[in-house]
């Protein structure tokens, strides 16, 4: 047999959740969007620069639910020169380059940070 039993009120768990639908979703997300477009500007291996300074990002709402996607639209031929550099790929040559893992550690680091401050506002709500 299992048995539930239940003391007190809601308040705690109703406060938090009442600041929480006053919270602007939207304004955290494009927070941690610019803050993106930022490191993934800098750790973008160089060459020209024009890769780099290609990253945007764009958030997204759809029936409550969010999203973040961080774009570059430096475009050579109809390849995406962001995912020609994370990944390993032929030369039209006959070469080889290995791939550069510079957009994961990033993406990682972003949603640790947006994960670590979400808690803190939970906890002290």
């Amino acid at each position: 047999m299992i048995s539930v039993s239940q003391s007190g009120d809601f308040k705690n768990i109703s406060k938090f959740l009442n600041s929480m639908k006053k919270r602007d979703a939207m304004s955290v997300l494009h927070k941690y969007g610019k803050r993106g477009v930022e490191m993934l500007s800098a750790a973008t291996p160089v060459d020209t620069g024009l890769t780099a300074d290609s990253w945007d990002y764009e958030v997204s709402n759809k029936n409550g639910r969010y999203a973040i996607y961080w774009t570059n639209s430096n475009v050579n031929e109809g390849v995406h020169i962001a995912i020609l550099l994370q990944y390993d790929h032929a030369t039209g040559r006959g070469g080889f380059v290995e791939g550069i893992d510079y957009i994961n550690p990033v993406t990682a680091k972003i949603f640790s940070d947006m994960a670590e401050e979400l808690w803190r506002e939970v906890v002290n709500s």
